[in-house]
């Protein structure tokens, strides 16, 4: 279909800025005279001219004055920033608003790129049939799990004033008269000042309970009502299109770590698992309420006007028999005493096992109860959309409202195992077996239908822990539904023994059993998590000897023929550096694949990405563009962490943006399975050779760095704010695995964090320009890499992420962190070598897309990176003179206290700057 541009509205992006800085300089004022406004004023300018002119002098001349800063005035100088970056991103995310809403407005030949709208268009301009469609819809599946990692740096307190500020600054736009214009402004004063007076930084590290609480709070204020909304629009624009009823399945979902991961936190426990589904379903089932009490106000028919069905008369009179209780004083009209009855067994679901609801299940039969009524006296073709979104959100959220993934490290299996197997007399020293000895042993166990262990039996605290937590996994089934738990991830495994382990556990709690016949039960999907380079290679090798144990084939069969597979992102990128991580990621994917398509086995990827690009981050669809078409088909799980869930689903039309851009994007790709007529496909040979040459190249230029220089690591800690974002608490979980200061220790989100607070951005770009060049220079091939980036999607991603990286980077700032290194001469030795990668990534990558400058291909997001710096690089100086001070006093210093909150505040304010933490 035909796109034409169109104008958007008069109130533009920057008069949104503009507007909400004259109010924060009112605020600015009243809080600290015209001394602080004037001197924010002048910082302000001095940086833009820093950015506009690029001279030396205006750096120098900025920096000198920074250092003249003294508390109280500096401290309220970091703060002014920082309210100033976050008040952007509320009028960002305005901006976003009204440009889908404009497209809204357009006729029909002005389209949003990737919304539903374009994704079903494109369905039916391929050609693709109403059975392809309906095929295509099944094997639709889209979960994205919300997670505790500690990268969300703005307390909760202050995503609710975001809220306000954005509902007020969209409520501006409809303010006709100058009354109205006047309280909204005036609300907005309040707002800013509110949270100017509000502390930014957490004085304790969050509770897994408080974590489990803020990941809640997306589920009560958008997701509950925004992902019936998607699943609704999708039906309608397909029936739009094709004249014909689509049933779109419930394929997406949203899941949760927070309160089942247990890698490296020591505070989650097998209660705290519990305790975090309790708090699921007590969410849940008052959502229901809501929803019950809605209908019940609008469904207000009278038998004295229609004919309603037997079957509801019949399930009213068994109800009001067995609760004792009528359901609503007006017995005529009818479904609002049924809908009273409903409320009623809600009420008593979670304390009266006989009069509340089994199970999710029948809750949806009353409520298809009353559906099927309607439809005897309602008009043909004008369902009432409320029942039907209640009725979608009780197939979506079930009674556990999310799953929740259990994972833990795969060591902490094995001291498990080992504890039991010496105890019952099975292996006496079961870690020292090689692996063929430990899998001989683990199938023979798990070949017996006995149990192993009773409840008399005394073990370790850890061991008595690791099996409480798979007896709280059976009891949660038991209890909250099969969804409520599904998989169980197992960090760091590296054999096919780290696997068979989990299922030891399962099989002692009743989750697996084998039955005498041979007959194989399983409650738990169990997926091991290949997360280093190292594991990505020898995944594939790894899978096909677990798929060729006849027992574990009957655990899958149980499991219906599907294997989960975690990849990880963030340690890959870490070990091996970006472009070989993404590489090694593609590769895996698709030999994995090919292997389980041999054994009949579906294989769902769950792809462990970070908020970051150097995690794997980046926009929700584009994730879903760079893996490889074929292996989309079978469900796709991603993590969505830390900043990401603020910035995508704090707001429900972005929210519903996001998720729109995703859904198109996979129906579309699985659509494209039907097409008939296709051009050459990429990845060609060639292109994978280009990718392996690259890779190779470029894993060599970052180990080499990273591994292989001798004082990295001290570069890396003294010329970043590695060891000031311990102090920040921003999660429950600490920053190192075993508190150890070894690099393979070191969390990759602290490790991305810190190059990101430095604006180094390492991790995201480094030594993927000199694979790239390599390349070139033996065949000065540029057309190829073009097209590459022109017909495949996982390359053209990795280049946009790239363009991005490097955008945000801004190595001139970087420089003054690496004064903050002891030793210089290191220090600019190793500075010189990552500036000269970075020049040349830019000239590699720009040669590639064809472009002047870098993000060229996506211009508002090219401005607002520009709006933004003049107001970040304040912050980084401030951050470099009060860490130099900082590190050179004790922590019993007086200053220390203080200082450390001003460090603190400038990392909060930097990450709300670059919309990046780790």
């Amino acid at each position: 279909m035909q796109q034409t541009n169109f104008q958007l509205s008069n109130i533009t992006l920057n008069q949104d800025v503009e507007y909400l800085n004259k109010i924060l300089d009112g605020v600015l004022r009243h809080e600290g005279g015209e001394d602080l406004l004037n001197t924010v004023i002048h910082f302000r300018t001095l940086s833009k001219a820093l950015r506009d002119d690029n001279r030396p002098s205006n750096f120098d001349q900025l920096n000198q004055e920074i250092k003249k800063l003294e508390p109280p005035l500096r401290e309220k100088i970091i703060r002014a920033f920082s309210v100033n970056l976050q008040l952007y991103n509320i009028a960002e995310q305005n901006y976003r608003i009204r440009r889908r809403l404009q497209y809204q407005m357009q006729d029909d030949t002005v389209i949003q790129p990737r919304s539903l709208e374009e994704g079903v268009n494109q369905l039916f301009d391929n050609n693709i049939s109403i059975e392809q469609v309906e095929s295509a819809l099944d094997q639709l599946s889209l979960e994205l799990v919300i997670t505790a990692h500690p990268t969300e740096a703005t307390r909760r307190t202050m995503l609710r004033i975001h809220h306000q500020i954005a509902n007020l600054l969209k409520k501006r736009e409809y303010a006709y008269t100058r009354y109205d214009k006047k309280v909204i402004k005036e609300r907005i004063e309040t707002e800013i000042t509110i949270l100017w007076q509000t502390a930014e930084i957490r004085e304790k590290k969050p509770s897994v309970m408080k974590e489990v609480s803020n990941g809640l709070y997306f589920f009560d204020k958008v997701l509950f009502d925004v992902l019936p909304l998607v699943h609704q629009d999708l039906e309608e624009l397909l029936e739009d299109k094709y004249n014909h009823r689509f049933h779109v399945p419930s394929f997406l979902r949203f899941g949760s770590w927070i309160g089942g991961d247990r890698d490296g936190n020591p505070f989650v426990k097998a209660k705290t698992t519990y305790k975090t589904l309790t708090e699921h379903r007590k969410l849940v089932l008052t959502k229901y309420e809501e929803s019950i009490n809605g209908l019940k106000e609008k469904l207000s028919q009278s038998t004295k006007r229609v004919d309603v069905s037997g079957a509801l008369v019949k399930s009213i009179a068994k109800d009001q028999q067995e609760l004792h209780y009528n359901g609503w004083h007006k017995e005529d009209e009818v479904y609002r005493v049924k809908l009273g009855l409903i409320h009623r067994r809600l009420k008593l679901t979670s304390i009266d096992e006989e009069n509340g609801y089994r199970d999710a299940h029948a809750l949806i039969d009353d409520l298809i109860l009353i559906q099927d009524s309607l439809e005897l006296h309602h008009p043909n073709g004008n369902p009432i959309k409320l029942l039907r979104k209640v009725i979608r959100q009780v197939e979506l959220f079930g009674f556990h409202l999310a799953t929740l993934d259990v994972r833990n490290h795969s060591g902490e299996h094995e001291n498990t195992i080992a504890e039991i197997f010496s105890l019952v007399g099975i292996a006496e020293d079961y870690k020292a077996l090689d692996e063929e000895a430990k899998l001989e042993t683990l199938i023979k166990v798990l070949e017996d239908p006995r149990p192993l262990i009773s409840i008399y039996d005394e073990f370790s605290e850890e061991t008595q822990e690791m099996i409480e937590t798979f007896r709280t996994i059976k009891e949660a089934k038991d209890t909250f539904g099969e969804r409520a738990i599904e998989v169980y991830l197992i960090s760091m495994t590296t054999s096919v023994s780290d696997i068979l382990e989990v299922l030891v556990l399962a099989k002692e709690v009743g989750l697996y059993r084998v039955y005498p016949s041979g007959r194989v039960k399983s409650r738990i999907h169990v997926a091991p998590l290949l997360e280093t380079i190292e594991d990505l290679k020898f995944g594939p090798k790894m899978i096909k000897r677990l798929f060729d144990i006849p027992l574990y084939r009957k655990h899958l069969e149980a499991r219906g023929d599907l294997q989960e597979i975690m990849l990880g992102y963030s340690d890959s990128s870490k070990d091996g550096g970006n472009i070989t991580a993404n590489w090694e990621l593609y590769q895996t994917q698709d030999e994995l694949h090919s292997i389980a398509s041999s054994y009949g086995v579906k294989l769902k990827y769950f792809h462990g990405r970070g908020g970051s690009l150097g995690r794997g981050g980046g926009p929700l669809y584009s994730s879903l563009l760079s893996q490889p078409p074929i292996t989309l088909g079978d469900g796709v799980k991603i993590t969505e962490q830390g900043e990401v869930l603020s910035s995508r689903y704090l707001l429900p039309d972005i929210a519903y943006r996001s998720l729109e851009q995703a859904t198109s994007v996979l129906l579309t790709s699985i659509g494209g399975i039907f097409q008939s007529e296709k051009q050459e496909e990429m990845p060609t040979e060639e292109a994978h050779k280009v990718m392996s040459y690259a890779s190779d190249v470029a894993l060599e230029k970052y180990q080499e760095l990273v591994f292989g220089d001798p004082d990295f690591l001290k570069y890396f800690n003294q010329g970043t704010p590695l060891n000031e974002l311990g102090e920040l608490n921003i999660g429950s979980r600490p920053m190192k695995r075993k508190g150890s200061d070894h690099f393979e220790d070191l969390r990759a989100i602290p490790w991305v964090f810190a190059w990101t607070q430095s604006r180094q951005l390492l991790p995201a770009w480094y030594a993927t320009g000199s694979g790239l060049k390599a390349y070139l220079d033996q065949t000065n091939n540029i057309e190829l890499l073009r097209e590459m980036y022109k017909h495949w999607p996982f390359f053209q991603a990795t280049i946009n992420n790239l363009q991005m990286a490097l955008t945000k980077a801004d190595l001139e700032i970087a420089e003054a962190y690496t004064k903050m290194i002891d030793n210089q001469e290191m220090s600019k030795r190793i500075f010189d070598q990552i500036k000269a990668e970075h020049a040349l990534t830019k000239q590699v990558v720009l040669e590639i897309v064809q472009q002047e400058e870098l993000m060229d291909h996506q211009p508002n997001i090219k401005e607002s990176v520009r709006l933004r710096n003049p107001l970040v690089d304040p912050l980084n100086l401030i951050q470099v003179q009060l860490i130099n001070q900082l590190r050179l006093l004790d922590d019993d210093d007086p200053k220390y206290t203080q200082l450390l909150e001003e460090v603190l505040a400038t990392i909060n304010g930097i990450a709300a700057g670059l919309r990046n933490t780790g």
